[in-house]
């Protein structure tokens, strides 16, 4: 019997539990104190009365003869995938057949889920600082982790530069320094990913706070990311929807490594371990 040795290679408790537990010390050592909580990113608002009333409504149908369904298919359900495609058009004009677009339980989730269908070998590039779900995934699988310097010299937007890898991950806009890529950026991203083959992990999370016309909701606005880069979305910032595990993950057809589909080897992956 072994262990997987590379556990040993990451703290020994997440960071936001450590956030937390520094800062339940420091409360009750000072209880007067005002506390400006920048930790995980949860949510404070109650969830809106129309999910709340959707949800109750589905629950009951699951308590009739008429209404159960058991389980759900497994990459979600079309009439969701259909929102979520119009949403694109709406927000990007970009097209998305139903079967490139995955149902999850949050794009967390995902982001270490969707390393299963990569090599251990593969190294890994990720701007710093950075989200620590993506460097503590793929320590845990293994995998040589990389950093590019994301700092006021460069405008808190890493580009390039030559630098070698196989994945690389991309967060617009950016988790923590706030920071997003213009279109004229992210394509240069995407024509470098394509050019090196590599792929672009695109962590879309935040885009429902896009307000700038030049600064793209998808990396599929970009000409040519259909063939280097999958996108993660969540549902926990634009509706609220920490703690109720709910987001997608989109994987185009077109996109192949050594001839191929990263679609397919999802949807088996996706329907073998999640369902």
């Amino acid at each position: 019997m072994h262990i997987n040795t590379n556990y040993q290679n990451i703290a020994e408790t997440y960071l936001f539990s450590e956030v937390a537990r520094r800062l339940r010390e420091f409360q009750a050592a000072n209880p007067e104190a005002p506390v400006i909580k920048m930790g995980i990113g949860d949510v404070t608002r109650p969830i809106c009365k129309s999910s709340v009333e959707a949800m109750k409504k589905a629950a009951d149908e699951m308590g009739t003869a008429e209404g159960f369904h058991g389980y759900g298919p497994e990459q979600g359900y079309d009439f969701l995938k259909s929102a979520i495609a119009s949403y694109y058009v709406k927000t990007s004009n970009v097209k998305l057949d139903l079967n490139e677009i995955f149902i999850s339980d949050g794009a967390k989730s995902d982001i270490g889920n969707i390393l299963d269908i990569f090599s251990d070998d593969n190294t890994v590039v990720v701007t710093d600082p950075v989200y620590p779900v993506y460097v503590d995934t793929n320590t845990m699988a293994g995998r040589k982790v990389t950093y590019l310097p994301s700092s006021e010299e460069n405008g808190f937007v890493p580009m390039p530069n030559g630098t070698k890898g196989d994945i690389f991950y991309l967060c617009s806009p950016n988790n923590p320094t706030g920071s997003a890529y213009t279109r004229t950026q992210l394509k240069e991203w995407v024509d470098y990913a394509n050019k090196t083959g590599a792929v672009i992990i695109y962590d879309a999370a935040y885009e429902a706070y896009i307000s700038e016309d030049d600064v793209p909701h998808s990396i599929y606005e970009c000409e040519g990311a259909r063939t280097c880069a999958i996108e993660l979305h969540s549902f926990s910032k634009n509706a609220g929807f920490t703690g109720l595990r709910l987001g997608y993950t989109v994987v185009p057809t077109d996109l192949e490594v050594e001839g191929v589909k990263l679609n397919g080897l999802w949807a088996r992956r996706h329907g073998t371990k999640y369902n």
